[in-house]
């Protein structure tokens, strides 16, 4: 066999065609996101709306762009394009057609995924917000970056900073010419009304949720003769985008007559409001070894008590959340800890900060009154989840006003039949809150306030024909029919607990460290003696056996980051290439490794390729969550690959102290 034959024998054939393939899947994953963007057309003209067939959640629907200015009151300010998608009935009689306003802010409005309820009998039209969804989006990496190395939210150090990262984002959108003035909720609304007149629709029905509820009641405010119909879910009048001690302290009080009939709950606590608002103000500094935020406690304590059940809260429920509370009283501090990290990992990525920014100045004289007063907020349940919304109040100036924040931002009468959908344990849009400002102002509204029901996900999860049957019947006759429904039965002793989670993440976190120093120490005397892998064994040592290392290495950084370096951002690049890349590259190289061929230059080979692909790979996602796992694959794709490439471009010669190859030779013949 010549040497070129040999350089490239089947085995690296194969390992090289494995690899590109890995490649290419890495890079469909990585340019695969960006199919949804949207932009003005080629010669795209105001108030242009071009449709074309598509689908949206499985439905055939119509998806196009719709051109509209950035800034209506400056007829020169530049266009911008916004994304529309119709759902089109194939009734034969269809109803008034319905437009979704989902809630936020800073979400896009096509995650209103529970609008396809209704395209049976109706179009069903989501419009995208401007600023999210648009040609433009407000995206704030440096609010991103300061509250992901903040080591305490609430501390005045850590507000200041995201105050000076929203002041920063702001002046670079400025910088790229982006006209604030055109993000305001006004401006959005005239979105949906010229998309209602593009599509020739009269009178249209409303059903929005959240934050989009503030949306609906500006639309009716602004164009009443548009609306035929509207159903609020979660309703939030103006001035609360912010939330006050003592409205919370009246949700809290619902939980605690809950508990007081519940005999597992009334086992652990005499009075449960009385034990959370205890354990709140004495938040423990620490679970054993691992630190514990204070303020990311105070901040995120709240939005655990959102939604009541595990379907719409997920593993912030409100049963759970309260169960770490009460395990915190009786000594267990291992929930608040999990709640501390993963509302750091998850609040700075979950929305857009700049719209949340720019939609929330509506309520601008409302935040300057709330911290007008020099109070400590943030002992008290709800008011430290305004504090970080509003950064301590510093929000107001940190992000530029518009002429747009004072038209809307105060109670006006509207006629529209309104219906008024609220979870009696909704710690986000209270129904009390809507009953009492809002009701006195719709002369033609109703309201239902759901028992044992959260915040909006609990709405649309529990029970989905009861909540589908209740809109269609209140948009197509006015009436109000619950009859679907059956009270849900709140769990205050849930089986998985936050506690639970924190105490098996951490025992998975130190099972992979052992598993980490363990395999290294092996590895490392492995090489010291010079021993290696058979043909089987490398590939295993050069595939499998990296992968596992490099989640052991990741997890032992995340442990020492989690105990020595609260600044350090969990979904951090270095993190990720420094606990990864090393281990990996070892695996790879002891795979690899012969006795004294290329000696130290093979391992700083296969050390530097893997620090290279660990990097790229990490930023093969759209966000951090999976770049962990993708700067694996990339470190492991990059130590094979130039190890490979080192055997092809400078094949060594028999190393030292092996034994030649036996050479033909001719025997003498027989005497």
């Amino acid at each position: 066999m010549n040497a070129s034959s040999a350089q490239f024998g089947r085995g690296r054939v194969v390992a090289l065609v494995l690899i590109a393939l890995v490649a290419l899947w890495l890079g469909y994953l990585h340019f695969a996101g960006g199919s949804d963007s949207v932009s003005v057309p080629s010669g795209g003209q105001e108030g242009q709306l071009t449709l074309e067939s598509c689908t949206y959640e499985g439905e055939p629907a119509d998806c196009g762009t719709l051109v509209v200015r950035e800034n209506r009151r400056d007829p020169d300010s530049r266009l911008i394009a916004l994304p529309v998608k119709r759902i089109r009935t194939q009734s034969a009689n269809p109803g008034v057609p319905v437009f979704g306003l989902y809630g936020g802010p800073g979400h896009s409005n096509f995650k209103f995924t529970a609008m396809t309820r209704f395209a049976g009998d109706r179009d069903v039209v989501l419009v995208g917000y401007r600023g999210v969804d648009g040609s433009v989006r407000l995206d704030c990496p440096e609010v991103v970056d300061s509250r992901e190395s903040s080591p305490d939210w609430l501390r005045t150090s850590s507000l200041e900073s995201d105050a000076a990262a929203f002041r920063a984002c702001a002046e670079r959108i400025r910088d790229d010419g982006v006209d604030l003035a055109g993000y305001t909720i006004p401006q959005r609304i005239d979105d949906f009304e010229l998309v209602r007149r593009k599509l020739g629709y009269g009178p249209i029905d409303l059903v929005s949720e959240s934050f989009g509820t503030r949306l609906a009641l500006i639309y009716a405010w602004r164009y009443p003769k548009s609306i035929h119909r509207s159903v609020m879910v979660g309703a939030n009048p103006p001035g609360h985008f912010l939330w006050d001690a003592k409205t919370t302290e009246e949700q809290l009080q619902r939980y605690s007559a809950l508990c007081a009939e519940d005999e597992g709950c009334r086992a652990r606590t005499d009075d449960l409001a009385a034990t959370v608002n205890s354990e709140f103000e004495r938040i423990p500094s620490r679970w054993a070894f691992l630190p514990i935020k204070e303020g990311n406690i105070r901040a995120a304590a709240l939005a655990g008590l959102f939604n009541a059940t595990s379907d719409g809260g997920g593993p912030l429920a409100g049963p759970l959340t309260l169960d770490t509370f009460l395990s915190s009283e009786e000594g267990d501090a291992s929930g608040m800890w999990l709640l501390s990290v993963a509302t750091q990992l998850v609040f700075p990525r979950v929305q857009v900060a700049g719209d949340v920014a720019a939609m929330g100045r509506i309520d601008d004289a409302y935040a300057r009154r709330f911290f007008a007063a020099p109070v400590d907020r943030g002992a008290a349940l709800g008011s430290g989840f305004t504090e970080f919304v509003w950064v301590g109040g510093r929000l107001v100036d940190a992000w530029p006003a518009t002429p747009d924040d004072k038209l809307y931002n105060s109670l006006q009468d509207s006629n529209v039949e309104t219906l008024l959908v609220g979870g009696a344990l909704d710690f986000s849009t209270p129904p009390q809150v809507a009953r009492r400002e809002l009701l006195p102002h719709l002369p033609n509204g109703q309201q239902v306030v759901l028992p044992n029901l959260g915040h909006t996900e609990d709405f649309w999860a529990y029970q989905e024909a009861a909540s589908t049957r209740l809109i269609k019947t209140y948009l197509d006759t006015g009436r109000v029919d619950t009859s679907a429904y059956t009270e849900n039965r709140l769990d205050l002793t849930p089986s998985l607990t936050h506690s639970e989670l924190a105490k098996v993440a951490v025992g998975v976190m130190l099972g992979f460290a052992a598993l980490a120093l363990f395999s290294l120490v092996w590895l490392a005397r492995r090489l010291f003696r010079g021993q290696t892998f058979g043909r089987k064994g490398s590939v295993a040592a050069r595939s499998l056996l990296p992968f596992v290392l490099g989640l052991a290495g990741w997890f032992t950084g995340v442990l020492i980051v989690l105990i020595a370096f609260p600044t350090v951002p969990l979904t951090s690049a270095a993190l990720a290439v420094v606990s990864i890349a090393p281990p990996v590259a070892l695996a790879v190289y002891a795979g690899w490794y012969r006795p004294a061929a290329y000696g130290m230059v093979a391992a700083l080979v296969a050390l530097s390729s893997a620090v290279v692909g660990a990097w790229l790979g990490f930023r093969v996602p759209d966000g951090p969550a999976l770049g962990s796992l993708t700067a694996i694959v990339g470190a492991i794709l990059g130590a094979n690959l130039a190890l490979i490439a080192l055997d092809v471009l400078a094949p060594a010669a028999v190393p030292a102290g092996e034994p030649e190859a036996p050479q033909a030779r001719t025997l003498p013949g027989p005497v």
